[in-house]
């Protein structure tokens, strides 16, 4: 008589998931709020426990202030504004591990690419009823003078990797261990005259006045799935996607940039990367295309998986999103084939610059998904 078929790890985990999906209850919730004061929230570190309960996917961060002139000077918004609200997001979870620890810039550029739309933006449209940019949900105004002005900004902290995709989610629902959100205002809210403002929110008109800030409100919210399907062991959850970290890093490369000569950024080991981004700081510059002679993705034997001009690159980012990323930032898309490592170097992205100012470096944001036993015993990512 024939043994009866057993299903894969790969089919039981879509078996898996499609029940969570079919039955759970998508719950949204405020677990934590607070305030900082104005006067001393420039890099003021906020720790957030997270609830031990179902299926985690998301968090969004909301946070809210003022600000005003702290002498007669003008304060006008940055490329990145309100994305630079916070300077760093660590998402630590049951083992301990950093899932998440990038910038506001990067978690704000991966919601846009995820959506494929500017992330949180309306769009204007012809019809004669009023559907449009009704509500202030991210706002920075261009400028501020002789009165306060509000800057509200949401961030999405993802931990599964979507909504159907559940990759990368946390079975919470255990009372041995913790996880942590952290986040960081951002010290350099405001930088001066002579600063660089890539990672500011805003750039004064002169050197030392640096704005005023009111109090910070901020609000952390939790999404996950409650009430899972249940089986005779417990809750049916999907074993291979909990067995997966939702990996979001940043780093930054500074120094080494040559005119003409090709800069490498290499693709860390044991990971699938979803996506690249990189802002090419120009030492406070950020040009759009103007001082990159190329961008190549090269295999360890030096073979170009592609080797495109800048304008092809904001082409195929505007094909994704509809939009250009704001000036000096480049978008690299693999979530139709991720880049797979398997040992440290031997993907790797790089930039031959046509101009490079003093100061210039590299902002690089990585995407990707990897087991958790393997990611723990391999390489960290490059210039870390």
């Amino acid at each position: 008589m024939n043994a009866p078929l057993q299903m894969s790890p790969a089919d039981a985990n879509m078996a898996a998931r499609g029940m969570v999906l079919g039955s759970s209850i998508d719950m949204v919730q405020s677990i934590a709020t607070g305030t900082i004061a104005g006067g001393t929230a420039r890099g003021t570190v906020v720790n957030v426990p997270i609830r031990n309960v179902g299926l985690l996917k998301r968090f969004w961060l909301e946070l809210s202030c003022t600000i005003i002139q702290s002498a007669a000077e003008t304060q006008t918004l940055t490329k990145w504004g309100p994305a630079n609200f916070c300077s760093q997001i660590i998402f630590t979870d049951l083992n301990n591990q950093n899932r998440i620890n990038t910038s506001g810039w990067h978690l704000h550029a991966l919601a846009t690419a995820r959506r494929q739309m500017a992330y949180g933006a309306a769009f204007t449209n012809d019809s004669p009823v009023s559907i449009g940019s009704s509500f202030n949900v991210i706002i920075a105004t261009a400028s501020v003078t002789n009165s306060a002005k509000t800057i509200r900004m949401f961030y999405e902290i993802p931990i599964a990797y979507g909504d159907y995709d559940l990759r990368g989610a946390i079975f919470a629902n255990v009372v041995n261990a913790t996880m942590n959100l952290q986040f960081t205002i951002n010290p350099n809210f405001v930088v001066g005259s002579a600063g660089d403002p890539t990672l500011a929110v805003y750039q004064s008109s002169t050197a030392n006045d640096l704005g005023t800030l009111g109090i910070i409100t901020w609000n952390v919210y939790q999404n996950y799935l409650d009430q899972l399907p249940q089986g005779k062991n417990g809750p049916i959850v999907p074993q291979l996607d909990l067995s997966t970290s939702y990996d979001i890093k940043n780093t930054a490369i500074v120094g080494g940039l040559a005119v003409g000569q090709e800069t490498p950024i290499p693709y860390a080991n044991f990971r699938n990367f979803m996506s690249t981004v990189v802002i090419f700081d120009n030492g406070g510059t950020l040009n759009v295309g103007t001082d990159v002679n190329y961008w190549a993705l090269q295999s360890a034997n030096y073979t170009n998986i592609f080797k495109q001009d800048p304008f092809l690159t904001a082409l195929r980012t505007r094909q994704l999103i509809g939009d250009d990323m704001p000036p000096g930032t480049y978008y690299f898309d693999h979530r139709q084939k991720p880049i797979s490592t398997i040992q440290y170097g031997n993907m790797q992205l790089v930039l031959n610059p046509s101009t490079v100012n003093a100061n210039a470096s590299l902002l690089v944001g990585f995407e990707a998904l990897a087991l958790i036993n393997q990611i723990t015993q391999a390489g960290s990512l490059y210039a870390t």
